[in-house]
């Protein structure tokens, strides 16, 4: 009796795997019951190892499930520093600012007229000068001097700590 060989034959899903690069449960599925109806039946497959792909796949799919989770904290969490920052710089709307310009070391002061967020980052709108929130070193009421009673405030914005507050007399 003569035995002829035979070579495995591949097979494509009608799923779009050739498209797609992320391979879910179904299609997982699909490839495992293909694997044990065309295994060698001279050496199958031990069960092991296919409990240990399926226990693989689930590992991912719980690992993929965690980072959509840390994605929308992530989110989140920029969307409300957003928010904080508007609010910190909606607050100095008519307030005489002081800060130094990091580029040129030149300090200069200018009255708060808006507040915008550009790429994350709330800045001071003083006439045509844009200041973001994290230059400003000091706040006063508008018009007050270094010599009148009215209430000014200095910022330390180079410690992650409490805000150290300064009123000058």
């Amino acid at each position: 009796m003569e035995i002829n060989a035979t070579s495995p034959t591949s097979t494509t899903s009608s799923s779009g795997l050739a498209g797609s690069k992320e391979l879910d449960r179904e299609a997982f599925m699909k490839l495992l019951v293909s694997q044990l109806e065309n295994q060698d039946p001279m050496e199958p497959v031990k069960n092991e190892d296919f409990v240990a792909q399926l226990a693989t796949f689930s590992s991912l799919e719980q690992l993929e499930s965690m980072n959509s989770g840390i994605e929308g904290l992530l989110f989140m969490s920029q969307a409300d520093s957003i928010v904080s920052q508007l609010a910190e710089g909606s607050a100095l709307i008519g307030k005489e600012i002081g800060w130094t310009d990091p580029d040129t070391g030149a300090g200069n002061t200018g009255i708060v007229d808006s507040v915008k967020v550009q790429d994350g980052i709330a800045s001071l709108i003083s006439g045509p000068v844009s200041v973001p929130l994290f230059w400003v070193e000091t706040v006063h009421e508008a018009g007050a001097d270094g010599g009148s009673d009215a209430a000014g405030t200095t910022v330390d914005n180079a410690s992650d700590s409490e805000t150290d507050t300064e009123t000058s007399a």
